[in-house]
């Protein structure tokens, strides 16, 4: 599975931007699937996570009422639709897909990965 993350930018603080990330394979529908960031000089860490169906999401709490995930399975795509962005919310953002259906926080669960796309909010 190829993954290809897209629509970030730069935005002003408490703007918003949607990012999407499209698979190669309609087997995509059975993986879940989940957002990374990395912000520069620190580590990658979880942002949000969607099982396979769409039915069950977690987020991390800096991002909780913020940030939305969401898929079309039909699109083979998922969306990460983040508001009121702040400036701590820079980074590149990757998307991944798990090894499994259920949603999971380690990126050690996850087996493929995109390129990453970066978001940069001004304060």
């Amino acid at each position: 599975v190829q993954l290809q993350a897209s629509g970030g930018g730069v935005v002003q603080a408490g703007g918003s931007l949607r990012l999407s990330c499209a698979a190669s394979r309609r087997t995509f529908s059975n993986n879940a699937v989940g957002w990374f960031r990395q912000a520069p000089g620190k580590e990658r860490s979880f942002v949000a996570t969607i099982n396979w169906s769409g039915t069950n999401t977690y987020y991390v709490d800096s991002v909780k009422g913020r940030f939305t995930i969401s898929r079309d399975n039909a699109r083979n795509t998922v969306y990460l639709q983040m508001n009121s962005l702040k400036p701590e919310d820079t980074a590149v953002y990757y998307c991944a897909a798990a090894r499994g259906s259920n949603s999971v926080v380690s990126p050690v669960y996850y087996r493929y990965w995109g390129q990453g796309t970066l978001v940069t909010v001004s304060s």
